[in-house]
């Protein structure tokens, strides 16, 4: 007899979760998702699904989240921007989510319109992460934003977080409200050693797990991409300079052990569609069930 897998809901907190980020398709036909959900299912609890990242068009998360749940009994948490609808369609998506039985929201801002292939389209943002994600715990409350009542919804929130910010302690006040607006766990921008980590911990001081970012550098022309964003360690790129792609998986690998030892709540894989890396990454480190 096949014991019930513990939900994400149900870990976190209590033993170290691990997560990875999949994008939607670009077309209607979801089937290179479903190939890579199922390939990342033997490592990971859950399964992110990003909202049109970059403003790139893609699918729908929701629906591609209901999608991979279907079919494989794989937890998701999907991305929900602010970019592209008013406060009456997030909440009109979110129920018809919740109908679909997703039940995880990571509740982001988004990346402007002129940023990805259609510059000209309009931006919405009548909320921020904080306001979207009032507006899902007001639902869980039975609540619209009008104040009508409906049945309740029963969401974890997610929110994103930055341990690399340049001013924490304006980070650790945006996550605070955050909190305060129902978050109920966190996941992180990339970090690529135990001292941010560590820092983001003594001044934030999260009182939600935090799940934190890990992404495996394959080369020395992605390493001066992810800088224009984010610090990289020089002892990141004198390994590269030395070995190769190999050097950028095992420092990945070794943040995923250190973040196990160091107590916190998970790590969050960004494998950017290279689920060899993600395998090469977390089978040393995977405990799922």
């Amino acid at each position: 007899m096949t014991l019930p897998r513990a939900t994400l809901r149900e870990k976190l907190g209590k033993s170290f979760v691990l997560t990875a980020e999949l994008d939607p398709p670009r077309g209607c036909d979801p089937t290179k998702l479903l190939e890579e959900a199922r390939a990342a299912q033997i490592f990971v609890d859950a399964v992110n699904i990003s909202d049109s990242p970059q403003a790139n068009l893609r699918m729908t998360p929701l629906v591609a989240a209901h999608l991979v749940q279907h079919a494989l009994g794989l937890e998701v948490i999907a991305h929900f921007t602010c970019r592209d609808r008013n406060v009456i369609a997030l909440q009109s998506e979110l129920l018809g989510a919740h109908a679909l039985g997703v039940r995880n929201i990571l509740c982001l801002r988004g990346d402007p319109p002129e940023r990805g292939d259609h510059p000209d389209a309009k931006g919405v943002f009548e909320v921020d992460a904080v306001g979207l994600s009032q507006i899902v715990a007001s639902l869980n409350a039975g609540k619209s934003k009008a104040g009508r009542d409906l049945e309740p919804t029963d969401f974890a929130i997610a929110v994103a977080a930055n341990p690399s910010a340049p001013d924490l302690n304006m980070e650790a006040e945006r996550f605070a409200q955050k909190i305060a607006a129902g978050a109920t766990f966190a996941q992180t921008q990339p970090v690529f050693d135990l001292e941010t980590v560590q820092r983001f911990e003594d001044i934030v001081q999260p009182s939600i797990p935090v799940l934190y970012g890990v992404l495996p550098i394959r080369s020395l022309e992605m390493l001066e991409r992810v800088k224009k964003w984010t610090p990289v360690p020089d002892a990141l790129r004198r390994d590269l300079e030395t070995h190769g792609k190999s050097a950028g998986i095992a420092w990945a690998q070794r943040i995923v052990a250190e973040l196990r030892s160091a107590g916190v709540a998970g790590a969050h894989l960004y494998p950017l569609g290279n689920l060899k890396v993600l395998a090469q990454i977390l089978e040393p480190v995977a405990v799922v069930g």
